[in-house]
């Protein structure tokens, strides 16, 4: 049926008003107007419910960013060639959509090879038998390529600010591309004619891996640079160490300066384009861990926590870097076969915002430092160095930044060396246009203070504070102006007015002096809870002054209403205000009984989650607003006490197993990896030329013996981290290895010698399970993400090593379905080639049909002895009925959790109402609980949890117990959808 030319227009036409993007040294501008771009990354695709990723981005949002970044996993969306899924759970358009009705400006990263610590780096399965030459023009890789820009840049294109659609701000061609041959050169040109083709308009920018002078845009002039098709010159950094098993972190690193406070040289990419803003398009806001770990997520949490973003965040800031991307600020779960062999399940990355979708301390320093960008965004985007100050005590460095547009001055205050940890009191001389002042303060312990000169605040002047701006609005006739300092420190502020003004200390103790020739009213105080100061008089509109330590610093959260800006203060977490007919409606989540004090346009009425809030008036001009009421009890089942009932998987390891229906590995051609090819004349083995990409594979090989020799068989296999292969002969259980781990970069192939003994004569059954721990990443554009996984070769060998001359005949099966899905609501990272998930184990089952769905199955105990070697499974139901109107994060949690890994040998799969949430690997850890996101878990109704358990079948290597456990509870949330 043809279409109406205006139905079509209207379908077509622009959501909103397009907007220019420019930029130059300075800032990014948007129809002309600076912009700090403070943003944070976030992957959809490690958290399976798109009503959570508004939760996360509602949480960013309140933080203080105005940004997010989103890397586009191409092996989420393609299970195959050409088939391409933007559905369900990996529906980034929704993301999209999300992150532009909460006013964020997106930095889109699409790949084609993103590394993100995935499996082969963000490369679907299939490009893992694509012998083409990644990564460069080879033309076969980048058929493939334009295949997936084609799809995804048809979704960013309809959200660009530059169409009026949405606020995608800037978009990513490659990532961390270190090679710039010639071959490297056409595939980027390549990138940049397709996605303009595709209608991205947007400024393209490559993440140089660390500050080198990779793909700087054209033009620049620096004989070191390396320019590509690129707008912006962009990079990444992880300086803040990490929390390594092997060392204990001795001390703090020192920030480095990638600005304009930089060296020029080689290694200095930011400084070779010289026409384009700072912009850091990683920058550490944490670190990963690996398997075999003691688990540092909490000690990265720290090592970077508030101190480090001060300090390490703050010279960014100073450096003039006005494109800012926290990696990670949400890092979320590398659920089913997503994460590659450098990582084990939780990707919580020591994050501000934890794998559970909660604040860390270091979130609260966050949104200090958000809160201010805000503020002072137009100082802060358009800064030049001043002259230099030299600091009273050499133990302290000063930066020096003017705004000359505004003439506002910007100091950051930091220890010299840049890892000190002392207290330091310093002061310096600082000439403005209001005078020449002495700057006097303390640093306690890693710290950094970012101090505003010279600035002008709603309708105030400030000449200078040693305490830092948090944020200021007008309040109708009234300015309000938080200003926030280290518990307990000295503060110092002097304000300008035409004449003496009056001020009245309305709580705390603040004392006030008038200085007549300068036209100061200079304000001493202590940093102690929350003083209160109405200052009014002396030419200027009336003020009120906050001053806040650190803790009550942190409870402070602002908002746009519609009607004016306002602040609260609570220990509730405020996701949003809205002001209609004199109805003040707050949103958010509140871990606690409490109240909200409340500044800004007036109102008549409150209520927080849609409860009503009882109002009181303070002295101040404020609203007290109560009670906010915490969570509910939450009650939970214990698993110990549930049915539980058993099976055995495995039963391709039984010599007259049938596996007529599975595909002959005969293949003489292979996509791996040279050093992981077949030996010369064998078959290639390789699991994903077999169209097999991840977890577990199964391999069948048969061999006619003419008996009397005692044999050995040896295998090769690739794995990924602390993958494993265990193997049988003729039923018979022949053993087990697993590869080495206890670094970053694990082993990720290795091979297994078994002793067979004498051979009788006659057809001899091997059977082999590999479980497949994810595909190499190819961050170094050698094809490393085409290392073989399964097996690799196998031999029979004679006593003394001589080889037999017997060949083996192998047949292959893995995920049910191969590359043509079968479950695709989950996706192609859900399942691989157990028997079990091949039959559907892990699926949940109608009530009505739970008799037949259990049959084959017997009752057991969680912690039952194996009753043999492989793999058997553990399942059961039960109901759930939490409270309504609260968000509930709950985990599975196996042995003591206190401990990083037992002495007992498993692993297990974990299956959660069909969803693949991750796996525990009991002897070689550190992960011991594994965040279930709601939504996979029904809060309120039935759910199904099945555990697939690997081990050698001997009694010492049982289940330890398992729990169902509550690791955060709050009143309020985002509306829940259920996957």
């Amino acid at each position: 049926m043809a279409v109406e030319p205006a139905a079509l227009a209207a379908a077509t036409a622009p959501k909103g008003r397009p907007q220019a993007v420019a930029w130059d040294r300075y800032s990014l501008k948007v129809d002309g107007k600076r912009v700090v771009v403070w943003s944070g990354e976030i992957h959809p695709f490690r958290l399976p419910n798109p009503a959570l990723w508004r939760d996360v981005i509602q949480k960013m949002k309140a933080l203080g960013f105005n940004g997010v970044a989103f890397y586009f996993d191409w092996g989420y969306h393609s299970p195959a060639p050409g088939v391409y899924d933007f559905s369900g759970v990996r529906n980034v358009e929704r993301a999209l959509q999300m992150a532009k009705e909460e006013g964020m400006y997106v930095i889109a990263r699409t790949g084609p090879y993103i590394n993100s610590e995935l499996s082969g780096g963000g490369y679907p399965g299939w490009m893992f038998r694509n012998s083409a030459e990644a990564r460069t023009d080879d033309p076969v890789y980048l058929a493939a390529v334009d295949e997936w820009m084609t799809q995804v840049n048809a979704i960013i294109a309809r959200h660009q600010i530059t169409d009026g659609g949405g606020n995608v701000i800037a978009y990513q061609l490659e990532n961390e591309l270190g090679k710039v041959e010639p071959k490297h050169v056409r595939q980027m040109e390549h990138l940049a004619r397709k996605a303009r083709a595709d209608g991205i308009s947007v400024p393209f920018f490559h993440n140089s891996a660390g500050r080198l002078p990779d793909w700087t845009p054209k033009g620049s002039t620096a004989p070191w640079a390396n320019p590509g098709p690129t707008d912006l010159y962009a990079f990444d950094g992880y300086p803040g160490g990490s929390c390594d098993v092997h060392a204990n972190p001795s001390g703090a690193n020192k920030a480095p300066d990638w600005g304009m406070y930089g060296s020029a040289g080689p290694k200095a990419g930011a400084l070779s384009s010289p026409g384009t803003p700072g912009f850091v398009a990683e920058v550490g806001g944490g670190w990963f861990d690996y398997w075999g770990s003691n688990g540092t997520y909490n000690c990265t949490a720290e090592r970077q926590g508030k101190g480090y973003q001060r300090v390490f965040y703050g010279t960014n800031l100073i450096n003039r870097i006005t494109i800012h991307n926290v990696y990670m600020t949400f890092g979320g779960t590398s659920w089913g076969w997503l994460g590659g062999p450098v990582v084990y399940t939780s990707y919580d990355y020591g994050a501000a915002i934890s794998e559970d979708r909660g604040l860390r301390p270091k979130a609260y320093a966050l949104k200090q430092q958000g809160m201010f960008v805000q503020a002072a965004e137009q100082v802060l985007a358009e800064m030049d160095k001043g002259p230099e100050l030299a600091p009273a005590s050499g133990k302290v460095k000063i930066y020096h930044n003017v705004n000359r547009r505004l003439g506002t001055h910007v100091l950051l205050a930091a220890h010299n060396p840049g890892d000190g940890k002392g207290e330091e009191r310093f002061s310096v001389q600082l000439a403005t246009r209001d005078g020449q002042y002495t700057i006097a303060s303390r640093l306690r312990g890693q710290d950094a203070h970012m101090l505003l000169a010279s600035y002008d605040m709603e309708r105030q002047r400030l000449v200078y504070s040693t305490s830092e701006l948090q944020t200021h609005l007008r309040d109708g006739e009234r300015d309000i102006v938080l200003l926030h300092g280290r518990d307990l420190v000295e503060g110092e502020t002097v304000l300008r007015y035409a004449g003496a003004p009056t001020v009245e200390v309305l709580a705390g103790r603040v004392k006030s002096r008038w200085d007549a020739d300068k036209g100061d009213l200079v304000l001493n105080y202590v940093h102690d809870g929350l003083a209160r100061a109405r200052i009014s008089g002396g030419g200027r509109a009336p003020m009120l002054l906050l001053l806040a330590d650190e803790k009550t610093s942190m409870r402070f959260w602002t908002q746009e209403t519609g009607a004016g800006r306002a602040l609260q203060l609570t220990a509730a977490l405020v996701r949003s205000a809205a002001i209609d007919a004199g109805k003040l409606a707050l949103r958010g989540d509140a871990g606690e009984d409490g109240d909200i004090e409340i500044w800004g346009p007036a109102f008549e009425a409150a209520s927080f989650n849609g409860q009503p809030l009882a109002l009181t008036r303070q002295p101040d001009g404020s609203t007290r607003a109560g009670p906010v009421k915490g969570p509910e009890a939450v009650g939970l089942p214990e698993f110990g006490r549930l049915a539980w009932k058993r099976r055995m998987d495995s039963p391709e390891a039984a010599p007259g197993f049938d596996d007529s229906g599975w595909a002959k590995a005969d293949r003489r051609r292979s996509a791996a990896q040279t050093w992981t090819m077949p030996e010369r004349g064998q078959p290639t083995l390789s699991m994903s030329d077999y169209g097999f990409h991840h977890g577990d594979v199964w391999y069948r090989g048969r061999f006619t013996a003419t008996g009397g020799k005692a044999s050995a068989l040896e295998l090769f296999y690739g794995a990924g981290g602390a993958g494993m292969i265990q193997v049988w002969i003729d039923g018979r259980f022949a053993g087990q290895h697993e590869l080495d781990v206890g670094r970053s970069f694990p082993e990720t192939t290795d091979s297994i010698k078994l002793q067979l003994g004498d051979l009788a004569p006659g057809e001899h059954v091997i059977a082999v399970m590999v479980r497949n721990n994810s595909h190499n990443w190819n961050l170094m554009a050698d094809d490393f993400h085409r290392e073989a996984r399964g097996l690799i070769s196998a031999s029979l060998t004679q006593r003394g090593g001589q080889r037999f001359a017997v060949p083996i005949a192998w047949r292959i099966q893995g995920r049910q379905g191969g590359e043509d899905l079968v479950d695709r609501v989950r996706g192609p990272i859900n399942n691989g080639g157990l028997y079990g998930e091949r039959e559907g184990w892990h699926l949940p089952s109608p009530v009505a049909d739970a008799a037949q769905a259990d049959r084959g199955w017997k009752p057991a105990g969680i912690t039952d002895a194996p009753p043999a070697p492989g793999t058997f499974w553990l399942r059961t139901r039960f109901k759930l009925d939490l409270p309504r109107g609260h968000d509930i994060q709950l985990a599975l949690s196996f042995g003591d959790t206190s401990k990083a890994r037992s002495e007992r040998e498993n692993r297990v799969l974990i299956f959660v109402n069909g969803w693949n949430m991750g796996q525990f690997i009991a002897h070689i850890g550190p992960q011991r609980t594994f965040v279930i996101p709601p939504g996979i878990l029904n809060p309120n109704g039935e759910n199904t949890v099945a555990l697939a358990v690997t081990s050698d079948g001997k009694a010492a290597n049982a289940l330890e117990p398992v729990k169902l456990v509550k690791l955060r509870a709050v009143r309020g949330g985002v509306d829940l959808e259920m996957r």
